[in-house]
């Protein structure tokens, strides 16, 4: 592998970690430092397969130094130990990169469904939904079921807590939806 190739990956390696970092501590709100690095490597799994622990651990913890020096992060000392929350900047970068998810390789063959039933004095907050479904790739079966192919638990999870509508929102995992031939070729899948 040349030099350039190699460098536009471990550049690449270095945006996801940031994002997995940032998301991890988006999840909680808070982080304790201390359960930071098993929640990062925890989203990182399905990325680095074959990579020692300890090195994956290094990685995250070369990403929260970046963060803070970018001041995306801040450390927060209580009586109940050290924690790392988002700044204001933090916060509007995940936002801002909300729609860049991986996607694997290969489809393994399970359909991710989001039904929501968010009442009509929340309209905005529906329609700012639909919105981020769309950049993140969902198609619409209908206006409040959407369908995508590939783990996006995550987040979903991170939408929950950002629109605060945890128990309007229902993620489903299907293997099978009828007559989804139109549905492989919206994905542009086999």
């Amino acid at each position: 592998m040349g030099t350039l190739e190699r460098e536009i990956r471990q550049r690449d390696k270095k945006a996801f970690i940031k994002k997995a970092v940032l998301n991890s501590i988006a999840v909680a709100g808070v982080l304790s430092l201390a359960l930071l690095a098993p929640n990062a490597i925890q989203l990182l799994k399905p990325f680095v397969k074959k990579q020692r622990k300890k090195y994956i651990a290094y990685s995250i913890s070369q990403a929260v130094s970046r963060l803070q020096k970018q001041n995306l992060i801040y450390f927060e000392q209580t009586s109940r130990g050290k924690f790392v929350r988002l700044t204001e900047k933090g916060e509007q970068y995940l936002r801002a990169h909300i729609d860049e998810m991986p996607k694997p390789k290969r489809w393994d063959g399970k359909w991710r469904i989001l039904v929501f039933d968010i009442k009509e004095n929340k309209r905005r907050i529906r329609d700012q939904l639909r919105i981020s479904l769309t950049r993140i790739g969902f198609e619409p079966l209908q206006r409040s079921v959407w369908v995508y192919p590939y783990d996006c638990e995550d987040f979903i999870f991170l939408l929950k807590a950002d629109f605060k509508i945890g128990k309007e929102i229902l993620y489903i995992v299907a293997d099978k939806i009828e007559n989804d031939s139109f549905l492989k070729n919206i994905f542009g899948l086999k």
